[in-house]
């Protein structure tokens, strides 16, 4: 059976609109602090995390995660069947990726164990919030 890619474009769309959401609350809030402390120890101005073009990336990133995850579902889906139990392993897929990728910046100083772990977990939420509902909206 053929993937919808209209399906996928418009729950990948409204993923990433769920997953910007959550980002926007763990980046100014939760982890605003440390986020800044980061760039500072890396020599960047702190206030450029709160610019447009420093959001920016950011914002496109889970867009782009969030077509990812509704078109891993959209392929899962003939094999392992619809439903949240298949939108949770395909938004697992990117999650592990994502924060193997992390890790290493971790393991190279760029982040501190605790950003990485904490990040890692929102991640997750993140990850699993979109991959539901991108799932949910998707039909073949």
């Amino acid at each position: 059976m053929a993937i919808n890619t209209g399906r996928v474009v418009g729950g990948g769309i409204v993923a990433g609109i769920i997953m910007n959401g959550l980002d926007a609350l763990w980046g100014n809030f939760v982890m605003k602090d440390e986020y800044q402390a980061m760039a500072t120890r890396m020599g960047m101005d702190p206030k450029i995390l709160e610019t447009f073009s420093g959001m920016m990336p950011w914002i496109l990133c889970d867009f782009v995660l969030g077509l990812l995850v509704v078109w891993t579902y959209a392929g899962f889906r003939p094999r392992f069947g619809a439903g949240i139990q298949t939108a949770i392993v395909a938004a697992f897929v990117p999650f592990v990726a994502i924060t193997a990728v992390m890790y290493g910046m971790m393991s190279m100083g760029v982040m501190t164990t605790s950003v990485w772990m904490k990040s890692s977990l929102f991640g997750l939420v993140n990850m699993l919030a979109g991959g539901i509902v991108g799932g949910w909206l998707y039909k073949e």
